[in-house]
């Protein structure tokens, strides 16, 4: 946040300064809040050691003293410095007394004649009693002594002891807990949550928390004096001091620009058992709805949607439903993107969403003409359907082109490819590619005949197939016994006998018929003179 203030101050252009001012701005108020809800709802402070937890707040959060400190000590005569009793007096109304005993040593220093005063303003400042960690009187003895220490200090007014010296007579004023010298402090105090904290130390240090609500409102009304309405943050701290939570919730929920905030807020509030009884009535309760809240917000943002995942895995009734519904959603933009959406799907068993997203990619790959990756996405999400559509464009290619592509998809398939029938085709299609390449014809035909006899086989694709039957009928050796070549001439007959007849076609569509014709042609010859050369073989063996 340090280092955002400066980027706020050194910007140069006056939009981005502004900017980076706001976000301080609102980062702060909201650690002021996060600071004194601590303090109130998680500490649970008694009294004494409630106000000692207020200044720390104070001057944490008041924090200009530091450098107005460093800039009157790094002065050459620090007491002549336009700043001095600024600097005295502020630490003053912050309870740092040890601190402002050291700079009036430099005044009585520096100025002889006010040594005295400033001795006994140091000797108060000194003996002022304060409830610290450590100590082990009680609040009645700390009560007495205060007392006691009040009184001393009203004599010293009265006795007019410091009338020579107005600053240090506006200090004593400050430490009787006079409110209209408080109130003239206005511009040192810069707030009235300060001139809270201080009017408390120096009138009643032993606060109780039950009391605070009082004299917090009674301070706003003071600090302001009717000159202006308070703002939300003086709302949501008014809230804390009464110790509404929900009202502090939501207040915060209103004045804040998005749900960081209250999500973790009431988060750590509801593992402090605070907010226990405070269910809604759509079946969660005020944690999850603000943290389901939060995560819908991330899953808007371009980078940060991820984050949103964890935040609903902490939503143990409707942060699954509600990650099923954001994640559906989720733009697909580049594959990259894609795969990080499948990993988180895939690590919460989300099933649908995970079938859906392999759709999704299996469809952009066949639009731009990547089968093996649309094959793959299909059969991941196990869609039968669209490993069909895919397994059909594979093997349109192998007819247009001679050769498959993706052949290490196809040659390691294994038990995926029973998805789908036709995709079961084009695995054992590829086996009877792979096994005429390494010469067992036998194997290769058998194959290839139970592809057709099983109907598996596309009736689209028969003809190619018989086609890749005429080099093993032409073999040497007898491959298909003369059973297997009836098998072989009735799918021929039944596919010749099915073609469509047409009427009047065109050149291209008459030579593509001639084709067929001559194919078919070939097919019976080599059929018939395989069968003979099989009743043959087959006879002699028989006679032997």
């Amino acid at each position: 946040m340090e280092e955002m203030h400066q980027v706020a101050i050194a910007a140069k252009d006056p939009a981005s300064g502004r900017q980076f001012s706001s976000q301080v701005s609102i980062l702060s108020a909201m650690e002021l809040i996060w600071n004194l809800c601590e303090i109130l709802f998680i500490e649970v402070a008694p009294a004494g050691h409630l106000l000692l937890h207020l200044l720390d707040w104070v001057r944490l959060h008041v924090c200009e003293v530091d450098s107005l400190s460093a800039d009157v000590l790094g002065s050459e005569n620090p007491s002549n410095h336009d700043s001095f009793w600024n600097l005295v007096t502020i630490l003053v109304l912050q309870g740092r007394l040890d601190e402002a005993r050291q700079m009036l040593s430099k005044e009585a220093d520096a100025s002889p004649a006010s040594a005295g005063i400033c001795r006994i303003m140091g000797d108060l400042m000194r003996t002022m009693p304060i409830l610290s960690p450590g100590n082990t009187q009680t609040l009645t003895e700390l009560e007495l002594k205060w007392q006691h220490w009040h009184e001393e200090c009203e004599r010293y007014l009265q006795d007019s002891t410091f009338a020579t010296n107005p600053h240090l007579e506006s200090l004593l004023k400050i430490m009787l807990g006079d409110e209209a010298a408080l109130l003239e402090q206005k511009e040192l105090l810069s707030n009235w949550y300060h001139f809270l904290v201080t009017r408390l130390l120096y009138s009643n240090p032993t606060v109780k928390p039950i009391d605070l609500h009082y004299y917090a409102q009674s301070s706003l009304d003071l600090f302001l004096g009717g000159e202006s309405s308070p703002e939300p943050l003086d709302n949501i701290l008014l809230a804390a001091f009464e110790f509404d939570i929900h009202q502090v919730i939501k207040e915060c929920s209103i004045a804040l620009s998005n749900w960081w905030f209250v999500a973790h807020l009431t988060d750590l509030l509801d593992h402090c058992k605070l907010l226990q009884s405070h269910n809604l009535y759509f079946g969660s309760n005020m944690r999850e709805f603000l943290l389901l809240e939060y995560a819908s917000g991330l899953f808007a943002h371009p980078s940060l949607w991820q984050l949103g995942v964890d935040y609903f895995d902490y939503c143990p009734k409707l942060g699954r439903v509600s990650l099923e519904l954001h994640i559906e959603r989720i733009p697909l933009n580049t594959e990259q993107k894609a795969l990080k959406v499948l990993r988180i799907c895939e690590q919460r068993q989300m099933t649908e969403q995970v079938r859906s997203i392999c759709k999704i990619l299996a469809m952009k790959a066949v639009r731009n003409n990547r089968l093996g990756s649309a094959l793959s996405w299909s059969i991941r999400a196990k869609d039968a359907a669209f490993a069909t559509l895919v397994s059909d464009r594979f093997l349109r290619d192998y007819c247009e082109r001679g050769c498959f592509s993706d052949l290490d998809l196809i040659d390691n398939l294994g038990p995926a490819m029973m998805l789908s029938d036709r995709l079961t085709f084009l695995g054992k299609y590829r086996e009877f590619h792979r096994m005429y390449g390494e010469k067992r014809f036998a194997d290769a035909a058998s194959l290839l005949l139970s592809l057709m006899t099983s109907r598996i086989a596309p009736r689209s694709f028969w003809m190619t197939l018989l086609t890749d039957a005429l080099p093993l009928l032409e073999q040497k050796q007898v491959i298909f016994s003369a059973e297997q070549t009836y098998e072989l001439m009735r799918c021929l007959e039944d596919l010749t006998s099915r073609r469509p007849v047409c009427g009047e076609s065109d050149i291209q569509q008459l030579q593509d018929e001639d084709i067929e014709t001559t194919k078919v042609e070939m097919l019976r010859l080599a059929l018939a003179r395989n069968l003979a050369r099989a009743i043959i073989r087959e006879g002699s063996l028989e006679g032997s």
